[in-house]
């Protein structure tokens, strides 16, 4: 980590933003680990399990461009509050009366996706207190709070299991209050958070063909990480014909190296750049994915591929956002917004695409080998802007930062 990192900003805010994102993206990804067992109850197609678990990454992939405006004109600790009530909101409906049919597990997506929508109000409420050296282990530590898919996919088959998967939403809510407790005692705006921006602004930043690269990016990269960590229940159920419980720990094991190493990438990115972090890393996922798609002959062997690929994707998650902040530090709410929803659609469009095609094909293969195609051209694009980021504003602008 970099030397005096821990000085440089705000600590208990950025511990409460990853606090409140930990907890956020375990409840957005939550139907993910139950699928197997909501698609046995709610008897739903294998097209139609892609779709419920891909449904609240659409939606949160969206929604956080909704949340970086409001991040924008309200501030970011504000922003969060109302993101947190609505998911509470839900997940105490979702508990009290029910879900019964595959109509409501989309309703439902559609409101967790404000959990997903997390994403845009925790890094800018860290980003905000940290000067461009530290951006990247900030972001990494702020957006290590996707490992709350760990603790979905860890726990939440077993407690259904035990207690019937309702209940899980119930449970659900006994962390997402303590993380709300959490936030409204420590998480602070930074002083120096820019003033709102008008419609015109923001749809500014979308002639920048920067701003549509970093979104093409963080398709791949976050897309990649939970559009997997949203549908391997389901792949190490079908495939192995694992039981719900046992397909959960697979998950949680390739989803704990994906988020371990975010703030490696983030710290990574400083010391080495985040062009040349990135570079390596889509080498790596699509290289994997590729090996992936042809079917391990153990689950174990699958297992290990996942992991590989988890890991660089979130290697990559950290790389992405190590640059972002330093291109658009003064546009940080709505970019984070914007690379965020392609994040998210990113996701929504690997997990739809895995449960459609194992539908219409009989096998994963062809959704996973597009993917790793889709790394491969990311790769491709990154090669071809990378002269022009280096000799124009990476140096120009930032000072102290390594791009």
């Amino acid at each position: 980590m970099n030397p005096g990192f821990w000085k440089a900003g705000h600590t208990p805010t950025l511990l409460s933003a990853f606090l409140y994102f930990d907890i956020a993206f375990m409840t957005w990804v939550i139907l993910g680990p139950l699928a197997v067992q909501i698609a046995h109850d709610l008897a739903l197609s294998p097209a139609q399990k892609g779709l419920m678990v891909a449904t609240p990454v659409l939606a949160g992939g969206i929604l956080r461009v909704v949340m970086g405006v409001l991040v924008d004109h309200l501030k970011p600790r504000r922003a969060g509050l109302i993101g947190q009530a609505i998911v509470i909101g839900a997940m105490l409906w979702a508990w009290l009366y029910g879900i019964h049919d595959f109509r409501e597990t989309l309703l439902l997506g559609v409101l967790l996706g404000f959990a997903g929508a997390a994403f845009a109000v925790a890094l800018p409420l860290a980003s905000r207190w940290y000067p461009p050296q530290h951006q990247g282990t900030a972001l990494g530590i702020a957006g290590a709070g996707n490992s709350g898919t760990v603790l979905a996919a860890l726990f939440a088959p077993a407690l259904a299991a035990a207690y019937g998967w309702g209940e899980v939403f119930g449970l659900a809510l006994i962390p997402l209050g303590l993380a709300l407790a959490v936030y409204l005692l420590f998480a602070k705006d930074a002083p120096d958070c820019p003033p709102p921006k008008s419609l015109h602004q923001y749809l500014s930043v979308l002639k920048d063909k920067d701003a549509w690269w970093f979104m093409f990016f963080y398709f791949c990269t976050f897309g990649g990480f939970v559009g997997l960590a949203s549908s391997l229940t389901i792949y190490f159920n079908d495939q192995y014909g694992m039981s719900p419980v046992a397909a959960g720990y697979f998950t949680a094991a390739c989803v704990f190296a994906g988020s371990l190493v975010r703030p490696f990438g983030g710290a990574l990115a400083d010391r080495a750049g985040g062009i040349r972090t990135l570079l390596a890393m889509y080498v790596l996922a699509g290289f994997f994915l590729v090996l992936a798609s042809f079917g391990a002959t153990s689950a174990w062997n699958a297992l290990g591929l996942f992991i590989l690929a988890m890991g660089s994707l979130g290697i990559g998650n950290g790389a992405v956002f190590q640059l972002v902040p330093q291109r658009f530090r003064k546009e940080i709410g709505v970019m984070t917004g914007l690379v965020g929803m392609a994040g998210g659609i990113g996701g929504f469009y690997l997990a739809a695409s895995l449960g459609y095609l194992k539908g219409v094909t009989g096998s994963y293969q062809a959704g996973l080998l597009i993917f790793a195609a889709l790394c491969f051209l990311a790769l491709l694009g990154l090669s071809t802007v990378k002269t022009r980021w280096r000799t124009t504003w990476g140096a120009a602008r930032v000072a102290g930062a390594s791009i």
